[in-house]
């Protein structure tokens, strides 16, 4: 004869149920024990968040994928003591993107499942998986696939989980239960790590490729506001030019109107001269 499930079985069991049904299938799940203490302790389970049900789902759904980023994110803690500035800030870049995926993925899980995940609730997964990332004991939380609500955690600060897991608080897993993952998760880290370095050198590469290329275009500004500078110094000579040409030629017009006066009285004294010597 099978054994009974324990409370922590039966959390699990509820932490993937969708939050609508939830309450229905806690009642029925109680009213199918013998055990009377062990159906009040099911009765007294809390409905998860819809975050934290979204994480239950993904960790149910895809065991060996979120094991394998919870046993790479160890072996990158324990790591990074070692780590120089400029890989771990590659590996941070690496961390982020693939909490990222975790997140959609779990989000896309539970749409097929017929709940809607608001943007709010990806945050709070993306929050979650990341502090599975920081803290030893979130990713063990996480790992249990049945958190009540989303978890927040830094390098600086470890995961606050009062109240945050239905059942028993899980416990880490003992060096020796990890001896045969340590070896895989180590080769794991290694890779990530060389990863890192040739992200790093790809984005030194493109610094360096973007320096330069700015170096160009400040000098090809420098040699064109010079030109600028010339072109606007030789305008403001030619309009000087041309305002002393219109001067002149208003000078010009005066003397032709005093010419051409004098022309004309001229003209007239040499005919009343010629009149006078009868000619």
């Amino acid at each position: 004869m099978a054994a009974e499930a324990t409370l922590d079985d039966i959390a699990v069991e509820l932490a993937a149920v969708p939050p609508d049904e939830f309450v229905a299938a806690r009642t029925a799940r109680a009213k199918d024990l013998a055990d009377a203490e062990l159906a009040a302790a099911v009765r007294g389970l809390r409905k998860p968040l819809l975050a934290a049900w979204v994480v239950n789902v993904f960790v149910q759904d895809r065991p060996d994928e979120i094991a394998q980023a919870l046993e790479l994110a160890a072996a990158l803690r324990e790591a990074q003591a070692e780590l120089d500035a400029q890989t771990l800030s590659a590996l941070g870049r690496q961390r982020r993107q693939l909490v990222r995926q975790l997140a959609q993925q779990a989000a896309g899980i539970a749409k097929d499942r017929g709940v809607r995940v608001s943007p709010s609730a990806i945050d709070a997964v993306q929050e979650t998986f990341n502090a599975a990332m920081f803290d030893a004991d979130a990713a063990t939380a996480v790992a249990s696939g049945r958190l009540l609500r989303p978890l927040e955690a830094t390098g600086a600060f470890p995961a606050d989980l009062d109240g945050a897991v239905s059942g028993s608080i899980p416990q880490r897993a003992t060096a020796s239960e990890n001896k045969g993952s340590d070896g895989d998760a180590r080769r794991r880290a290694r890779a990530a790590v060389r990863e890192a370095e040739r992200e790093l050198q790809r984005a030194e590469r493109t610094e360096a490729d973007v320096a330069l290329r700015r170096e160009k275009a400040d000098d090809g500004i420098r040699r064109a506001t010079e030109r600028v500078a010339a072109l606007q110094a030789e305008l403001a000579k030619a309009e000087s030019e041309a305002e002393r040409l219109r001067q002149e030629l208003v000078d010009l017009s005066d003397e032709a109107d005093t010419a051409s006066r004098s022309t004309a009285a001229a003209r007239r004294a040499l005919e009343k001269a010629r009149a006078a010597a009868g000619e």
